[in-house]
């Protein structure tokens, strides 16, 4: 008997595409000659994307669906995903077509030659803006140079885990999860598969660029504490500059008298200490509020119902 594979495809009002996507993952699936299943998290969709995924599963038994109570977010989709998942490998997949199914083949082969995690790397973004290329591009070079991890650039979250792989992730505790970090963080044998990445073929981008840019702050502050030592460095660098700016003055009003106010300086160097402590504060504030989600250890997402393949319902809350 063959080994089980997993399929896990987060979707959050994909109901366009679904069945579409359905199909041609189905065929790929069924060409590995593998047993496979396919779990659809539906991470509290306004859409009729639940409805639509009963129906595919009431057609293909080889399909589990995972509702969550709300919108958690697509890191924690994931992670149910993931918890949920029995195979012996683990394909993770966003159901909008921009990433070819196909590729699994050559996930599949690499994983079998011995590595744990095979994902694949963008060589084109065809379906991208030309600022969301510009931006993804430098907050990966500086997030790598603010990182102790090494984190693949134009890599997403296609890819293939082995078990070992998603057993270390499902082990991990924080409720914060940045995936793209967590995935280079476990470790092991890691290979990266070129392909081109197609525009959407149905619906809209859930990513706006505040979104993007919370994203980033989120992935900055789970792998770095450079921001929290430039706070200080910048800090400091205030000080000194402050003090000697003060002792300049002193010395030039005792030597030579002030006889005209120094209003513009003053003003300038209050904004100017004033926008340094701000900004050093909402650093502070970023990894405190972090600390502060953690500590409070709820649990990670809530299962409003399990339907699992081959028939029947289930339903309990996530880890």
């Amino acid at each position: 008997m063959s080994q089980l594979l997993s399929v896990v495809v987060p979707v959050f009002n994909e109901s366009a595409v679904l069945e579409e996507f359905h199909r041609q993952m189905s065929e790929v699936m069924r060409a590995t000659g593998c047993d496979y299943e396919m779990l659809y998290i539906d991470d509290g969709s306004s859409d009729d994307s639940a409805a639509r995924l009963s129906a595919i599963r009431q057609g293909d038994q080889r399909v589990a669906v995972i509702e969550l109570s709300r919108n958690f977010g697509k890191e924690v989709a994931l992670s149910a995903g993931l918890d949920h998942a029995r195979g012996a490998a683990v394909i993770i997949i966003d159901a909008d077509l921009q990433d070819p199914p196909e590729l699994v083949h050559s996930f599949l082969r690499e994983w079998r030659s011995g590595y744990d995690v095979v994902y694949g790397r963008r060589s084109d973004r065809r379906g991208d803006s030309r600022m969301k290329k510009f931006t993804a591009k430098w907050f990966y070079r500086i997030l790598n140079r603010l990182s102790n991890v090494e984190i693949p650039a134009d890599a997403g979250d296609f890819r293939l885990l082995s078990r070992r792989a998603v057993d270390a992730l499902t082990a991990l505790p924080e409720r914060h999860r940045y995936m793209k970090g967590l995935y280079a963080w476990v470790g092991f044998e890691q290979k990266a598969v070129d392909y081109v990445r197609q525009p959407r073929q149905a619906g809209h981008t859930k990513w706006s660029y505040w979104r993007l840019w919370n994203f980033a702050l989120e992935g900055i502050t789970s792998f770095s504490e450079v921001p929290l030592k430039i706070a200080t460095y910048l800090g400091l660098l205030t000080s000194v500059v402050a003090l000697t700016y003060g002792t300049f003055l002193l010395v030039r009003t005792v030597l030579w008298g002030n006889p005209v106010p120094g209003y513009p300086s003053l003003i300038i160097a209050v904004l100017f200490l004033g926008g340094v402590q701000l900004v050093c504060l909402g650093i502070i504030g970023e990894y405190l509020a972090r600390t502060y989600q953690e500590t409070k250890a709820r649990t990670l997402y809530l299962v409003k119902g399990y339907h699992p393949t081959g028939g029947g319902v289930a339903a309990h809350d996530g880890e």
